[in-house]
This record gives C-alpha cells, sequence and structure tokens, in this order.
C-alpha cells in the first residue's frame, strides 16, 4: 500500500504534483488510519506549494 509520505517525497523530488497524486491524497487522507510522520509529511507539501516549490497540475489546468 502506498503512504502519504511516499506521494509526497516524489512531488518534493519532482517539483510536481500529477493529479493522480492528488487524488491519491484525498483518498488516502480520507479512508486511511495515518500516523505523525504522514501528517508532517503532508504538512511539509503544502508548505512547498505555498512555497512555489511544487507545482500542482490542477491548478494549472484550471488557469
Amino acid at each position: 500500500m502506498i503512504l502519504i509520505r511516499q506521494i509526497v517525497q516524489q512531488a518534493l523530488i519532482n517539483g510536481y504534483l500529477s493529479v493522480e497524486a492528488e487524488n491519491q491524497l484525498r483518498q488516502l487522507l480520507q479512508t486511511t488510519k495515518y500516523g505523525l510522520e504522514d501528517i508532517n509529511a503532508f504538512m511539509k507539501l503544502q508548505q512547498a506549494v505555498i512555497a512555489g516549490m511544487v507545482r500542482q497540475k490542477s491548478r494549472e489546468l484550471s488557469a
């Protein structure tokens, strides 16, 4: 099973969050019991998006 922190790590490495990865995150956050490590990773991703270090494909499509 893929973990939230794995998706976040890939996005941070690539500087890019695909629509598929975003949907996976959404699903995992709604249906999975996750630990502190995953919560911290998700917060790190949010900060990276805000800082412009990670781009979101879904935002580019809607612009």
